[in-house]
């Protein structure tokens, strides 16, 4: 490991102490200054957060994560989803197994019950 990407991993620790600093900051703040009016509050909590989210971006695990969403938004262009027809049919199919699931339910139970009144009864 070269020395550049030895110093970057040890300043990886320091950067989440800030950026959870900055959530720390921001929480505290928002709520010290519940007086203020809410359009500043949210404007302060947003800037601290595209800070915090640079800051993570320049770690390690930050570089590795926000490459993991690119993979991912690539991913989810490549399915393909199903047209409406296909949609309506699926969920009847999966209502029509609900509703004989229930009704084989229903009947055991009738029928337990009706045995265990004989039982008891």
């Amino acid at each position: 490991m070269s020395a550049k990407a030895e110093d970057a991993s040890r300043l990886d620790g320091l950067k989440w102490g800030i950026v959870a600093l900055l959530v720390v900051v921001g929480v505290g703040g928002n709520t010290y200054f519940s007086g203020e009016s809410l359009l500043y509050r949210v404007i302060a909590l947003l800037v601290l957060a595209v800070v915090a989210a640079y800051i993570a971006y320049r770690t390690e695990k930050g570089a590795a994560f926000f490459e993991l969403l690119k993979g991912a938004r690539t991913e989810i262009r490549k399915v393909v989803w199903p047209t409406r027809q296909e949609s309506t049919q699926t969920t009847l199919i999966v209502v029509a197994f609900v509703v004989v699931a229930a009704l084989i339910l229903w009947g055991l139970d009738t029928l337990l019950g009706w045995l265990a009144s004989m039982v008891i009864g």
